[in-house]
């Protein structure tokens, strides 16, 4: 690869002028006309016999998906802008308006759901066989399925009109919330104001004296910032308690379960295997405090390195390391972040200004994907890179398929992307050159593990609880503390002697409006993709065609399916949730040994 590489992104590439392109606002107008279109051959339609609508169908899914790869593309471009500057005003007006338009096309796909359940069960079955549907049928037989258990049509699309101003509006104004967070903190003897994003990595520092101090402030910081987030939080619950018994609804599950594609006793299997589990992470723990020299660790212990974090790798010598391990298992997967790092898809510059966190989105007009984060040298980062990278590469073997068939779940999304980053993060385990740096990277390894059984498990037990009191009322600020403090306890096994209660205000998760319950996902891709490393390393060179097949297979059927399908087993069961879990209690055993 060239270096030094581009460490920000090129967004000219769809639309050039960022958040005042005229070409944007051109495409926008377009977009419009075509949902116009769509819902012009809607109304026609609905108003005409079921074998006129059965013969149209599919030129009308033809329309319908055309709008969707527009709307993928523009929400992409928009959310772009705001991330890699929170001042950016223009950008969160245009963001407004692809919701609005987003709105439009959600009613205009309720009622395409709707017309898909007037057409009788035998019809059904043969027009699923037309060449234009054969590639859309699974997504096609679940929208059918679903539309019948929502509100009538006209309904469900007045909810989606709502819900820009409403719902959404309660994700925009916490996005607002956080562009104006600071945390003043004192360095090289003059105090800097940190955003959100850089706050959280410096929260990795191997000084625990920094890490304490700064920690402090971001708690308090949190608490003058906790009514805005409070009042955010509270109505996104209250919208979606209200929606869910109008829908006869009677569990906070059920939606973000169908939109996973995934059973509740897939999620209470998964959920049990942890359970039983974390009496070794508890241990790890105790041992990581007595390296540290306290009695239990604090939060802002649970992510930092041991020893002195001495292994930091340049933006160029992470995505080496990166594309390195990527071809020892996939060079396909290795030339695509090549790809990806050389045209400029990432955006990584730390900097003042930009959103916390990192993520990937698709513009699959272009197709291609940009990938968000601030990167600041630490393994961490490293992961969090590799991360990214391989949900870029998901969707890029996805492609050349039609709209619908890929619109895959996130449970699933997480898969590709924590398979990459375990793939980097094992190799470079194994290829340490001294024990010291051996015991820092496989550390950083367990710090995941801990991550997906624990802290996200303290963020189901919250949410799932902060749901029960939603439903009496109103819950305060005070209260939400005491439940996320009582949900950290109970999932770190009240191992840790200072928790975050704030954890509810700070985190992004909690509010993002288009996937509720934003974390038990996060948790099934991890074990998921433990189990797809494990025959990948059993299989070798021969697993990367079959890896490529089942990731195009994720908009294509339930969970179970698929892991019966490419892999041949049960995921309600709790056999292959074990295996996974072993694999992660060995790092935790070897570190226990490396720490005697």
């Amino acid at each position: 690869m060239r270096s030094p590489l581009p460490q920000t992104w090129d967004l000219n590439r769809f639309f050039e002028g960022g958040s005042h392109s005229q070409a944007f606002v051109q495409f926008l107008e377009g977009l419009r006309a075509d949902i116009a279109a769509l819902e012009q051959e809607l109304g026609r339609l609905a108003s005409g016999q079921a074998s006129n609508l059965a013969a149209s169908l599919p030129s009308v899914a033809g329309l319908l998906q055309k709008a969707l790869l527009k709307i993928r593309e523009a929400d992409s471009f928009t959310a772009c802008l705001a991330a890699e500057n929170q001042n950016d005003k223009q950008a969160v007006i245009l963001a407004g308006q692809v919701r609005t338009i987003g709105a439009a096309y959600a009613s205009a796909s309720t009622r395409f759901d709707d017309l898909l359940t007037r057409i009788g069960s035998v019809e059904w079955k043969a027009l699923l066989q037309h060449p234009e549907l054969q590639g859309i049928a699974y997504p096609l037989e679940e929208r059918r399925a679903l539309a019948a258990e929502k509100l009538p049509p006209e309904q469900e699309a007045l909810v989606n009109e709502l819900a820009v101003d409403g719902y959404h509006g309660w994700g925009e104004l916490y996005n607002t919330t956080v562009s104006k967070f600071r945390v003043p903190f004192e360095e090289n003897g003059a105090v800097v104001e940190l955003s959100a994003g850089q706050a959280a990595n410096k929260m990795h520092s191997p000084d625990r004296a920094v890490r304490e101090r700064l920690f402090h402030s971001w708690e308090e910081r949190w608490a003058e910032h906790a009514d805005y987030c409070a009042d955010a939080l509270n109505h996104l619950g209250g919208f979606r308690i209200k929606l869910y018994e109008r829908r006869g609804w009677d569990s906070i599950l059920k939606e973000p379960l169908a939109i996973n594609r995934m059973s509740k006793e897939t999620l209470d299997a998964m959920w049990g295997v942890i359970e039983g589990g974390k009496d070794v992470f508890v241990r790890y723990l105790e041992r990581k405090a007595k390296l540290f020299g306290v009695r239990k660790l604090s939060w802002h212990d649970v992510d930092a390195p041991v020893g002195q974090g001495s292994i930091h790798y340049s933006y160029d010598e992470g995505a080496q390391l990166i594309v390195e391990q990527f071809h020892r298992f996939s060079p396909k997967m290795a030339d695509f972040a090549v790809k990806a790092f050389e045209n400029g898809w990432i955006e990584a510059e730390d900097r003042p200004g930009k959103r916390p966190g990192g993520f990937c989105t698709s513009f699959p007009i272009h197709k291609e994907t940009r990938i968000f984060m601030t990167y600041a040298g630490t393994a961490s980062n490293v992961s969090t890179l590799a991360h990214e990278l391989g949900h870029g590469y998901h969707q890029h073997v996805m492609n050349d398929l039609p709209a619908l068939a890929q619109e895959y779940a996130m449970n699933v999304a997480e898969t590709a992307s924590t398979f990459a980053e375990m793939v980097v993060s094992d190799a470079a385990v194994k290829a340490a050159e001294t024990e010291e740096a051996r015991l820092t990277l496989l550390e950083d390894k367990i710090q995941r593990s801990v991550a997906f059984y624990m802290n996200i498990h303290a963020r189901f037990l919250f949410e799932t609880a902060f749901y029960e009191e939603r439903r009496k009322g109103l819950v305060g600020t005070d209260r939400l503390n005491e439940l996320m403090l009582s949900a950290q306890k109970t999932a770190f096994r009240d191992a840790l002697d200072q928790y975050h209660p704030h954890f509810w205000a700070s985190k992004l998760h909690f509010y993002i409006t288009e996937v509720p319950f934003y974390n038990f996902p996060y948790t099934f891709g991890y074990m998921f993709s433990t189990g797809l490393y494990a025959e990948a390393l059993r299989r070798g060179a021969a697993f990367e065609d079959q890896y490529v097949a089942l990731l195009r297979d994720t908009g294509r059927m339930t969970v179970e399916e698929l892991a019966h399908k490419h892999l041949g087993v049960d995921l309600r069961k709790p056999d292959f949730w074990q295996q996974a879990m072993d694999l992660s209690v060995a790092d935790v055993q070897e570190f226990l040994r490396l720490t005697e």
